[in-house]
């Protein structure tokens, strides 16, 4: 019996990588094959199937546009095997999707932005599975989650021969320049081009920055303007007469007037009263929560001062700058299902609140508008590819601790409907599961009505060992050798983090499956060890990964899992909690699936959750901002700690975007640089063009 024939004889529907598979080993074994003859004879085996299944299937991805990845060892950096690979025109791409050049602008030669008419084309088809990517608790090196989700795109689209598209988040420049690099992927399972993908983009952060930025200005001149004028002066310039001397409302104008339920829609009809009502804003400084953002790590504009300048007139108070994808309208953009509703909650957002206690918004400044139109291209969610040629949709990037840390609902529904009835879709969320699998699900779905058949779980041995009681992990610093040699017991102790994952998000009803992500150093004994404590902790499936290594290749054992998880899945989605109770009670219900036994509030977080839910907004889901480093608000308390409180520091709104965001200890909402940032190491050469250093 030859290799060819031993994988002929394996069943397809259960193939497995040499690496992953007892099985086969033994069987390589008996038969004295070598692992490239096995791999040879999978190649083989995976690429007829794969003929042979396009004939009778529409819905399977061009081969045309397939690449197959010449991989060594070890693995090179991250952007050398970026800049190894040729990318595939974005055309050739859009097309194994049924794009027409109509459904997409081109931004150069490899990326596009894919317009929301595709959904308008596409309202009848029916949508293919929905997959979320979440993680365990993470050590400051992250578990690669984002290459879990790349390499899997790569086993359905380039082995499995299934339609599949990655829903991923834009990074932002603060991590790439800082300390953690980019968020493209890693190895041989990342998103190309990968440089153009970790910096400038198409430009949507910028548009939220400059979107951010004018509406910080507008207030603080709106401040300034009322504070210099009388009402019946201010109103005559913000309704200026025209050549025959009549008055007019804009529209945004109309849209203050019945938030203050004044029906008049001439100027000139309005009482003195109903005057300065609608021209003073009468903003209380103290109120303003509206900061201004850039998208780079600088500490020292955590706390400034603004309107030092002598035409300011003393009009000087304390505010701050966020990096940009803290910034609310990111949270909007992620959230909004269409142009209007964007504008909507553009509109909507909260700045702050008048002297006298009401919130004012976006709109009551006349900015609204304004937002949108330099929000208008952002809203199209960018087309890439990963390095096997596999389509990447790249949508927004709300910070994952301040907002909810997933990619756009746009995205997602366009992808769904691209890919169809047994295709996939697949999305990352933010963090562990206890941040961005919980926000998935009960922010980001409830908005967008769409429910997930599979939820997936990234583990690796070196985090689990943390949570076991392995010394700290630090970035930058090498790795202990406990985390170098084989320690099973420090493995099962560290478990217990892993299956309160696996438990929580069993709770919103999807089929959960545990990837393993695989490091060389890592053992037989310590992998299985995690499978079983996955299944036991009613994992539907657990799989061993090595898709950074390898490729595609390396996730074909999760691609086959999570197909058929999500083909046997049968519950709808459960959210953690009904929205028509308070906002306490919803706190407290997240708190308890940390492991809480209770909340205590600040008196500055009480006195808000009483001014929010006198203002309306009490009905909006929780969106918590905590520590990713640890189920509590202490990051050094790893595994699965229990029986602490959970200290609510202050609570915020993000009324636009929808959801009321609690502080869970100490939060920074601008991180800062270390003593050797990431932008060491970056540069450009300068005869070819092409960025070198990039992580």
């Amino acid at each position: 019996m030859n290799s060819v024939e031993i994988v002929q004889s394996y069943p397809f529907n259960s193939l497995s990588i040499y690496h992953n598979t007892p099985h086969l080993r033994q069987v390589s074994k008996n038969h004295s094959f070598t692992l490239s003859q096995i791999n040879c004879a999978l190649d083989t085996q995976i690429q007829t199937l794969s003929s042979k299944s396009k004939l009778n299937r529409k819905s399977t991805m061009s081969s045309s546009v397939m690449r197959k990845l010449d991989v060594v060892s070890p693995v090179p950096a991250d952007i050398d095997i970026a800049n190894s690979v040729q990318p595939i025109h974005i055309d050739e791409i859009a097309k194994t999707l049924n794009l027409t050049p109509n459904h997409y602008d081109l931004y150069g030669k490899y990326k596009a932005k894919v317009l929301l008419s595709v959904l308008d084309d596409l309202k009848e088809s029916k949508n293919g599975y929905y997959v979320v990517v979440g993680g365990i608790t993470p050590t400051p090196l992250g578990e690669g989650k984002s290459t879990t989700t790349v390499g899997l795109c790569q086993a359905l689209g380039a082995f499995l021969d299934k339609k599949v598209v990655t829903c991923v988040r834009q990074p932002s420049q603060g991590p790439t320049f800082g300390i953690k690099g980019g968020a493209a992927g890693g190895g041989y399972s990342q998103v190309i081009p990968m440089d153009e993908f970790n910096l400038h983009l198409t430009g949507d952060i910028h548009a939220i920055t400059a979107a951010n930025n004018l509406l910080a200005a507008a207030i603080d001149a709106r401040i300034f303007h009322e504070s210099t004028q009388s009402d019946k002066a201010l109103f005559n310039r913000l309704c200026p007469a025209n050549k025959e001397g009549k008055k007019s409302f804009n529209d945004v104008m109309f849209r203050r007037l019945k938030k203050l339920g004044i029906s008049k829609t001439n100027p000139d009809d309005l009482t003195p009263e109903e005057v300065t009502k609608f021209a003073r804003l009468d903003i209380d400084p103290d109120s303003i929560t509206w900061r201004r953002v850039m998208d780079i790590n600088d500490r020292f504009l955590r706390k400034i001062s603004v309107g030092q300048g002598p035409d300011e007139k003393g009009m000087v108070r304390e505010t701050a700058f966020d990096i940009s994808v803290a910034s609310e309208i990111m949270a909007v953009l992620a959230l909004t299902t269409s142009l209007s509703d964007m504008r909507e909650r553009l509109g909507k957002m909260v700045i702050g609140n008048s002297k006298s206690g009401d919130p004012v918004t976006a709109d009551d400044l006349g900015v609204g508008g304004a937002l949108t139109v330099l929000m208008k291209d952002t809203i199209n969610p960018t087309l890439m590819q990963t390095l096997e040629g596999t389509p990447v949709f790249v949508h927004a990037g709300p910070f994952a601790n301040i907002a909810h840390g997933n990619s756009s609902i746009v995205a997602d529904k366009i992808a769904l409907k691209l890919v169809g009835p047994g295709g996939f879709v697949v999305t990352e969320a933010g963090f562990g599961s206890d941040i961005g699998t919980e926000k998935f699900m009960n922010i980001k779905c409830r908005y967008s009505g769409l429910s997930p058949q599979c939820a997936i779980i990234v583990a690796t041995i070196r985090a689990l060992k943390m949570h076991g009681g392995g010394p700290a992990v630090t970035a930058g610093k090498p790795l202990d050798h406990a985390y170098l040699n084989e320690n099973v017991a420090l493995v099962e102790a560290g478990c217990v983090n892993l299956a309160r994952h696996v438990i929580n998000s069993k709770l919103y009803g999807a089929n959960v499956i545990v990837a393993i992500n695989k490091f060389s150093t890592d053992t037989d004994a310590e992998l299985n060890a995690v499978r079983k404590a996955a299944l036991d902790a009613g994992a539907y499936d657990a799989v061993v990964c090595s898709h950074h290594a390898h490729g595609g290749k390396g996730a074909v054992d999760l691609g086959i899992a999570v197909q058929k998880a999500c083909e046997n899945a049968t519950q709808p989605l459960k959210f953690l909690y009904p929205l028509d109770i308070g906002i306490k009670e919803k706190i407290e219900t997240i708190a308890k699936s940390y492991g809480a036994s209770g909340v205590e509030y600040s008196e500055q977080a009480e006195k808000k959750i009483e001014m929010y839910t006198k203002q309306g907004f009490s009905g909006l889901p929780i969106c918590m901002a905590k520590t990713q480093y640890s189920f509590s608000d202490n990051a050094a308390a790893k595994g699965a700690p229990t029986g602490f409180v959970l200290p609510i520091r202050d609570v915020r709104a993000s009324i636009g975007a929808g959801f009321i965001y609690p502080l869970v200890g100490t939060m920074s909402t601008m991180p800062g640089l270390p003593t050797r940032p990431c932008f060491y190491d970056i540069d450009i050469d300068t005869t070819t063009g092409k960025v070198v250093g990039l992580s």
